[in-house]
């Protein structure tokens, strides 16, 4: 067994804790939180021969709290939801409120989507959302061509 000494004054100790003091509270290198310490829910885009799929994961929201907007090729998903309450006794009174909003913002590829069809549903703490592609671009299966 070989015994290691360390010595506990060398300059990575207190930059340890310079580092540990000075990062932003929430954002230890999630990319959810902004620099003001707010969430931003995460996003999954797949694509598949049908359509676009669009999960954002939004865990105690209503559907009511959510609004999806399409402007020319731009798809905005956002949302608010405000709670407040108060309570009263004989020697105080205690208000809480909090206030929830984020907004993401997608560019629509262009000619490739049908913009009408768009489809959004939310449940189980996610709003799910369905862009069909248009019927010239979507992926057919192969076919055999027969050699004449």
């Amino acid at each position: 067994m070989n015994l290691i000494r360390r010595n506990w004054n060398n300059s990575s100790l207190p930059n340890l804790f310079d580092d540990f003091f000075n990062r932003e509270l929430f954002n230890w290198g999630n990319n959810n939180y902004s620099s003001t310490s707010t969430t931003v829910p995460s996003v999954n885009i797949k694509e598949n021969g049908e359509a676009y799929e669009v999960q954002v994961a939004a865990p105690g929201m209503e559907k009511n709290d959510f609004e999806v907007k399409l402007d020319g090729n731009l798809l905005t998903i956002s949302s608010k939801k405000q709670d407040s309450s108060e309570t009263t006794e004989e020697n105080f009174t205690r208000r809480e409120f909090s206030y929830q909003s984020f907004q993401r913002s997608f560019e629509l590829p262009r000619d490739v989507v049908d913009q009408d069809n768009i489809n959004a549903k939310y449940e189980n703490g996610l709003l799910m959302l369905t862009i069909p592609k248009k019927e010239a671009v979507k992926q057919r299966p192969p076919r055999l061509i027969e050699i004449s």
